[in-house]
């Protein structure tokens, strides 16, 4: 690594609060759980598509919460866990 860039790495952490190491690391991590999460979002679509519709219709089918969930209420009710 060249000095220039090791001087814009420790200035990065620096208005961060953090050494420049912790930095590397923490950047280091961020991408590689963003690689990751990635690699399951496209499985999981790969595994609920199934194989594709004829027609070429090969989209997810829409998910309408349930009106019972607590985190969908509908018709005036009150959310899970709250007073009236």
């Amino acid at each position: 690594m060249d000095a220039d860039l090791w001087d814009r790495v420790r200035a990065h952490a620096a208005k961060r609060g953090m050494s420049a190491q912790d930095y590397v690391i923490g950047t280091l991590v961020r991408d590689d759980f963003d690689q990751r999460f990635q690699a399951a979002v496209d499985e999981t679509e790969r595994f609920y598509a199934g194989p594709a519709a004829p027609g070429g219709a090969d989209l997810l089918p829409a998910v309408t919460p349930s009106p019972g969930l607590p985190w969908a209420p509908l018709g005036g009710q009150q959310p899970y866990g709250s007073e009236a």
